[in-house]
């Protein structure tokens, strides 16, 4: 029963951050896209066929057919729409077949095709030469890929366009060390700590973080305290791996009396009580983070509403959430794996 740490997915975040918006409104589509928000996948396909019927712009049709595709895990239809959508663009290259080539190579990577997915983005530098994010994204590409040399290049590349950004640093750090080369992204924190640059506390007790030093981490955060959004999160995982587990859930808890809907901190505290069996409890934070409309990480909440009721050997309700878990996420193959689990209970 493997619980889920909510991480902020780069390379979905990346994406987003370097999107301008395409600046076209149809309302019918700008509709469909708000049930997307609130992941009502099939509202939105429904309102996306009456919108084509209707006569409008196909393109962003299917931008928006790829877009739910992506939330409903369907990677590999995704990028079949956003490629539909780029051939609708007959040659034009604006702000939208940027964001939409973002999307497909986000929807590539995702699906496993790790080299189209490089591809992509080298096209999209040929459109924004020198962007620090897109170098990054194809470095991801790349290591996924296997292709090391190449990766490193990309992510230095990334570096030498953003040089006094120590999360870009962070983000290649936890990149290389996923999969399996914590020396490099080792090699890449040292260099951020050695940076002519003035850091905040919050951006130097993540680097400690990282770098295992949680003792300065710790002192630094501390300091940080309700400066800068984010710092109790990192706060408490540091007490986590300090082992004061009681102390990291009071302050998720004292935290969240003030701001009772940041679904990041609700999963922290749900694997925080998980981790000293409070199972009850934890359900209580997963539920309220569930109820908390438009977050973004509903899938990690739901997975780890599953695994607080396998530890609470409920696996009949356990069944009954994976059900329709799989129905929402079914290319999700830990959940696959779970749930043949679940059936021999």
């Amino acid at each position: 029963m493997k619980i889920r740490r909510y991480i902020f997915s780069a390379i979905l975040i990346s994406v987003m951050l370097m999107l301008n918006g395409c600046g076209v409104k149809s309302e019918m589509i700008d509709t469909a896209l708000e049930m997307t928000q609130k992941q009502d996948y099939s509202g939105s396909m429904a309102q996306l066929e009456q919108a084509e019927e209707n006569g409008e712009d196909a393109q962003l049709i299917a931008r928006a057919r790829g877009i739910n595709s992506i939330g409903m895990t369907r990677y590999d239809e995704a990028a079949t729409y956003f490629q539909e959508a780029l051939d609708l663009s007959k040659g034009k290259v604006t702000d939208l077949e940027l964001d939409i080539s973002y999307y497909l190579a986000v929807a590539q990577y995702k699906s496993g095709q790790y080299e189209a997915a490089a591809q992509t983005y080298s096209a999209i530098l040929g459109m924004k030469p020198g962007d620090a994010g897109t170098y990054y994204l194809r470095g991801a590409a790349y290591i996924e890929n296997e292709q090391k040399e190449e990766a490193l290049r990309d992510l230095n590349l990334a570096i030498d366009n953003d040089k006094k950004n120590p999360d870009l640093y962070i983000k290649i750090y936890e990149l290389l060390d996923r999969k399996g080369y914590k020396d490099e992204g080792l090699d890449f924190l040292s260099r951020a700590v050695n940076l002519d640059t003035k850091f905040t506390d919050f951006q130097k007790g993540k680097l400690y973080y990282y770098q295992g030093d949680y003792e300065s981490a710790r002192s630094s955060l501390e300091k940080a305290r309700g400066t800068e959004e984010g710092v109790t999160l990192y706060l408490g995982r540091t007490y986590e791996a300090l082992g004061d587990m009681n102390y990291a859930g009071s302050l998720y808890k004292t935290y969240l009396e003030k701001n009772p809907e940041d679904v990041e901190v609700l999963n922290q505290l749900g694997l925080c009580q998980m981790a000293v069996g409070d199972y009850d409890g934890a359900l209580q934070s997963f539920e309220k983070g569930l109820s908390v409309e438009g977050n973004t990480i509903v899938q990690t909440l739901m997975f780890n509403e599953i695994v607080a009721y396998e530890y609470k050997n409920d696996f009949q309700k356990a069944a009954v959430l994976m059900k329709n878990y799989l129905s929402m996420y079914p290319d999700d193959e830990a959940a696959v794996r779970e749930n043949n689990f679940l059936k021999t209970r």
